[in-house]
């Protein structure tokens, strides 16, 4: 017979607990057995404050994980799927003329622009020799497989998309600008030509890589300012590697193949050195060690420090980190000729030379030849070789009532060529734009008006008023990035007026991210580069 070893008896309000046989059990009637009761626990966790706080930190937290989520999917779902545009046309619905505005350039200031403005108090039309929009500060990233080259590439039909007046997009060159008339001409691949009337001009056409007519460079030299340079360095890189395997390791041309060298010490001339020591350490080291070792990666500046925008402490720090990276920085050091084989260089007045397998140059900027085709036309107005000279609203000088000029392509004293600075100006341009709308819409009214009622009078004031007030684009500093590798980044930020440096910190490498991150131009850049960086973290780059 089943006998159970434990009983709670219950007898006079006292709960026991003890060993009793079945007979026991049985022969004592004024016992009875029962399930034992739990007992109270002398602490009750679920009632305890950590315990009720943590349940709260759950909750909340899964709530705002499926609200990002939520966010994050519409956001996308509304990238992909745009709404009805308004159409252009040749008035607005009170009768009154709509102007014309023409943006030259798919760049930084264009696409701030385009994303800021009210596209429906214009006729908007973009024209530009690429569809896509380029987000730079990762272009260095882009040869050595961290970041994939589409990952950075933005279709321009896609922003236009998202504004709430239709903008055309043409594909094509600016070959030349006739200020008087109001006309531009284009051309596409095709050799085709048309000829485009405008109101407003907006040039945002950047500018391109200076070589300082150093013989040699464009014929011998990479640059980095579009993908196809990203993708023809890439290809070069894999190209030397392959070949310098195939050379017996006494060869001496196997030293010159694997001899990378990056001219210019500003934040792209850095971030490329840093980019290529990182492939070097992270893939080749683990990969292709024989060649890993025999890779020697180079940083010349003609100045005597790098990152000269910077504080004095991060440029310390900036030095000393790279050169514990094994980067051969060559300082006061300046490029006098580039052939085939060899860079000529002049160092403390003494010429040298050594051999390269890979030249990358990242040094200033000097204009495009719309650019300076403007400029020879505006004539006296326009002095400055480095830029489109502007005023203070943005005007081209010769061309106020017509011309805007924004980002690389013009040159104002305190403004650099930096996509910080043509972000802010995209943004103030859009706001002047609108303002200059309604005194076009003013002046329209005093002529359907008349001049001599009372009501025209006081329009007329109004009009002046607003001319008057216009608003100034003041630049707002934001502060500096570079990436100087391993993971380290340097930041030289101003906040509320106060300066702050990131240097030593781990969190500045963080911050890099986060800020250029947020910078992308839409939720899918930001997704997709996250997900190269993922991918390069856990599973390495794809180069090798």
């Amino acid at each position: 017979m089943f006998q159970p070893t434990r009983f709670a008896i219950w007898r006079t309000g006292a709960l026991y607990r003890q060993k009793v046989s079945w007979r026991t059990f049985s022969n004592a009637p004024i016992l009875f057995a029962s399930p034992i009761p739990k007992r109270k626990p002398l602490i009750d966790y679920r009632k305890s404050a950590f315990f009720r706080l943590s349940g709260k930190v759950v909750k909340y937290g899964l709530v705002a994980v499926m609200g990002a989520t939520s966010y994050y999917t519409y956001t996308i779902y509304r990238e992909l799927h745009p709404g009805q545009q308004n159409s252009q046309s040749s008035t607005f619905e009170n009768g009154s003329p709509k102007k014309t505005l023409i943006i030259l350039g798919t760049g930084w200031g264009a696409v701030s622009l385009l994303q800021s403005m009210d596209t429906t108090l214009y006729n908007v039309t973009v024209v530009s020799p690429r569809n896509y929009f380029l987000f730079t500060p990762f272009l260095t990233s882009t040869p050595v497989g961290a970041i994939d080259i589409n990952s950075i590439m933005e279709p321009i039909r896609h922003i236009l998309r998202s504004a709430k007046g239709e903008v055309k997009f043409l594909e094509a060159s600016a070959t030349d600008i006739d200020p008087e008339n109001k006309t531009i001409k284009v051309v596409n691949s095709s050799g085709d030509e048309r000829v485009l009337s405008y109101d407003y001009l907006v040039m945002s056409v950047g500018a391109k890589t200076t070589t300082f007519n150093i013989p040699g460079v464009r014929e011998n030299a990479f640059f980095i300012k579009e993908a196809h340079d990203s993708i023809r360095i890439r290809e070069k890189i894999m190209k030397n590697i392959e070949h310098a395997c195939f050379l017996d390791p006494s060869d001496p041309k196997r030293k010159q193949l694997l001899s990378f060298v990056v001219v210019g010490g500003g934040p792209t001339g850095v971030e490329m050195a840093a980019e290529l020591q990182d492939f070097v350490n992270e893939s080749l080291t683990k990969w292709m060690p024989d060649i890993a070792k025999d890779i020697t990666v180079h940083l010349v500046e003609g100045l005597p420090h790098i990152l000269n925008m910077f504080d004095k402490n991060i440029i310390t720090y900036s030095e000393e980190f790279i050169l514990k990276s094994k980067i051969n920085l060559i300082l006061n050091t300046f490029v006098k000729g580039v052939d085939a084989d060899n860079v000529h260089i002049e160092q403390n007045k003494v010429s040298k030379q050594f051999p390269y397998g890979i030249l990358i140059w990242a040094t200033g900027n000097q204009p495009r030849d719309i650019s300076v085709t403007l400029s020879k036309k505006l004539g006296e107005h326009q002095s400055e070789r480095r830029g489109l000279q502007i005023n203070e609203k943005l005007q081209v000088l010769g061309a106020e009532d017509s011309i805007f000029a924004i980002g690389d392509c013009t040159y104002h004293a305190g403004l650099a060529p930096t996509a910080q600075v043509a972000h802010q100006e995209g943004t103030y341009l859009s706001g002047l734009l609108a303002k200059l709308n309604e005194i076009d819409q003013l002046s329209w009214k005093i002529a359907q008006v008349g001049t001599s009622e009372k009501r025209a009078i006081k329009l007329k004031e109004k009009m002046r008023e607003m001319v008057i007030n216009l608003p100034d684009f003041v630049y707002d500093y934001k502060g500096s990035l570079a990436y100087i590798g391993a993971e380290r980044a340097v930041a030289d930020l101003k906040i509320a007026g106060k300066d702050y440096q990131l240097r030593e910190s781990p969190f500045a490498f963080f911050f890099w991210k986060m800020v250029y991150l947020s910078m992308c131009v839409s939720f899918r850049n930001c997704l997709v580069v996250s997900m190269d960086w993922f991918k390069t973290y856990f599973f390495g780059r794809g180069n090798v």
